[in-house]
């Protein structure tokens, strides 16, 4: 596998409130999701649940051995920090953001940030695992 796109987003219904991540791995040549992911992370904000979803996104795209892994998210903030823009001065998210920066290690991984209306497959993962309550993934 030469490269793969992940789509990341997280909310919470209240901030902080019921919070989750959610994430599709697509292959970027055919435009097919591989997996979608839903990250439950109880009660927290939306950003730590931005971070979440990138986090579980990026180990499901690391376990198919790609070449290169694209991501893209509607959070600005992730986006900036994590291409190492923005700082991260929030102590609950310095932790999360340590914890991708270690999961890449030095492999090819790129940030976009992308409109709310291009990131409604993620956003969808999000909601779910809100709506249960709980994480899942399905690989397709």
């Amino acid at each position: 596998m030469t490269a793969l796109v992940v789509e990341a987003d997280g909310g919470s219904r209240g901030n902080p409130g019921v919070a989750a991540g959610g994430a599709v791995v697509i292959d970027p040549e055919t435009d097919r999701v591989l997996s979608v992911i839903g990250v439950y992370v109880g009660i927290a904000s939306n950003n730590v649940a931005e971070y979440s979803g990138m986090i579980a996104g990026l180990r499901a795209a690391f376990e198919r051995e790609p070449e290169s892994v694209h991501v893209r998210m509607d959070s600005k903030l992730v986006v900036e920090q994590m291409s190492g823009r923005w700082k991260v001065r929030h102590a609950g998210m310095q932790a999360l953001y340590r914890e991708a920066r270690e999961l890449i290690a030095g492999r090819p991984v790129t940030f976009e940030w992308v409109p709310r209306a291009s990131n409604a497959r993620a956003d969808a993962a999000a909601n779910e695992s809100m709506d249960l309550r709980e994480s899942f993934r399905r690989d397709l």
